[in-house]
Parts: C-alpha cells; structure tokens; sequence
C-alpha cells in the first residue's frame, strides 16, 4: 500500500465522519450529553487505532510506533488544552447547545492550519538540520513552562484577535438562534459566537506552535504526523463534552506533559550533536509509561478543592 493510498484512505475517511457529525448526528442544534461525548471520542480513538494499523501493514512496525507515539502526544496535549476552551466558553457565555457547532469549525481551521505548520516545519528541518537543536530547545522551555501555565479568563480581553475583531467588527448582543452574522439593514453584523470561533481558532494556532514540533521530535514523516494530529484533534473535540465528569482524571496531566516534552526536546538534541538516538520503542514506551502515571496519581491522589465559605 503506497502513501497515495494511506491519503486517499485518511481523506474519505474523515470527510465521511465530518458530513455524518453535521449532517446526520448534530443536524439540530442539541446539546451533547457525557455518556454520547464519550461513546464519540471512543469512536474516534477506535477509526485512529484502525487507520494506524493500515500504517503497519503498509509502511512497517517501526513506522506505527511513530504513529501511536505522535498521536498519544498530541491526545495529551489537547486533554490538557481542553481546559483553555472551557475557559473561552465560559467568559463567552456560550450555550452548551451552540458549544458544539464552534468546535466543529474550529476543527475544520485547525486542519487547514496545522497542515500548513507541519508541511513548513518538515520542510524546514529537511532542509536545516540545525533546526532540530532549537526545536528540542523550545520543547524542553515549553515543557518547564507548562509547569506554571495558568489560563485566566481575563487574558481572552489581552488576545490581539479579541482586541482587532472588536474593533474593525459589527457585533450583535445576542447569539441570534446560532448565527455566526446575520444582515440588519443592509449591514453586517457578528454574533458573539463567531468572535468565540475565532478565538478559539487562534487559540488552537497558539497551541499548534507546542504540539507540532514535539510530533517532529517524533519523526518528520508527513504522512504520519499530520494524520495522528488530526486524528487526535477531531477525539478531544467529542470528549470536551464530558470533561465535567473526567476532569479529576487529568489533575497531574501536565506535569507528566512537561516531562513528555522535555525528553522529545533532549531527543533532538541528543541525536543532532553526539548522533545518539533513541529507538521508537523506547520513545513509545517512555511517553505511555509518563501518560498512565500522572493519570494515576491523579486517581489515587485528587487534588483537594475547596469548599466554598458559607454565607
């Protein structure tokens, strides 16, 4: 099986999953419910296992452990930034009806601007080597720098996207029935749910700039790391809808997620200055075993909440 082929199958694969998403699942506006957000993320992560194990038989083993390996890391670094979107939705005020319609868009500008990301930065490495040391340098600073990462609501107003469409846009005050713009008077105007669309496009572009360059530190394959990054994106979207009931799952998520990415980024390094490299399945098995222990401290030690003072 040639790599047209592994396109062709990944293109009808998710254009046929997008039209049943908007035209057969969500086709009224509805709100999703934990139990159906979870049986759609288990789907996903079952089409992306599958697609994966047409990888194996096509390309070799070594090449599907790169695969799982780069879709694992970007399942964890989209978990993690699913609490960023919580936060955009919150100070929004977005209707839990209406959430889903955002995402789905949202995904529809990740796909289009990771591609553009990832053909660039395998474009850039194959052609400067060099590259591979200041990725697994900013990969080792983001992974530090995840440890302090604390999203406010009040930094949505900071975002320049937020600033420039409030400034250069008409805006309605209501949501309009889930209307992106709507026409008044022969004139224009936006609903606060496209200025929450185009945050959170921008968002994803910020996060994008974290989670490509640590599946590069994988391998530089296009094929698969473009189709384990969106694999990954599309699942996270379905399990947005039950993090209220998985949050506690995640607490220590990104402590693991910083040491994920500051060994992909001393990866880099290690096999661009002294050439020692470290095999897929080491890669793979480190990156699982970090995953599956935050997730179980954050079982057998949740963090405490506190409860708010009585009045």
């Amino acid at each position: 099986m040639s790599d047209i082929i592994l396109w062709l199958v990944f293109a009808f694969t998710f254009f046929v999953v997008l039209f049943l998403d908007l035209f057969v699942f969500f086709k009224k506006v509805q709100e999703i419910s934990v139990k159906k957000a979870l049986i759609l993320s288990g789907i996903w992560m079952s089409i992306a296992f599958l697609y994966g194990v047409l990888v194996w038989f096509s390309e070799g083993g070594h090449v599907f452990v790169d695969y799982v390996t780069a879709y694992l890391v970007e399942w964890s670094l989209s978990v993690d930034n699913l609490f960023v979107f919580l936060v955009i939705f919150s100070f929004f005020g977005i209707p839990k009806n209406f959430q889903h319609k955002v995402l789905f868009w949202g995904v529809i500008g990740a796909v289009v601007f990771r591609g553009l990301f990832i053909f660039l930065g395998v474009a850039a490495l194959n052609a400067f080597e060099w590259l591979f040391i200041v990725f697994g340098l900013f990969l080792i600073y983001t992974g530090v720098m995840l440890i302090f990462k604390k999203e406010d609501e009040g930094d949505i107003e900071k975002k320049f996207i937020y600033r420039f469409a409030k400034k250069h846009l008409n805006f309605t005050s209501s949501f309009e029935d889930g209307k992106f713009f709507v026409v008044r008077d022969k004139k224009l105007l936006f609903t606060p749910l496209f200025l929450c669309l185009l945050v959170v496009e921008f968002t994803d572009i910020v996060f994008a700039i974290d989670s490509i360059p640590a599946a590069l530190g994988i391998t530089t394959n296009l094929l698969v790391v473009y189709t384990s990054n969106i694999f990954a994106v599309m699942g996270l979207r379905s399990m947005y809808f039950a993090l209220a009931g998985i949050m506690p799952i995640f607490a220590y998520l990104k402590y693991g997620l910083s040491i994920v990415l500051s060994f992909i980024g001393l990866k880099m390094i290690l096999k661009e200055l002294f050439h020692i490299s470290i095999a897929s399945y080491v890669s793979l098995a480190i990156v699982l075993g970090v995953l599956v222990i935050s997730i179980a401290l954050s079982l057998i030690f949740p963090p405490k909440v506190e409860e708010e003072e009585k009045v």
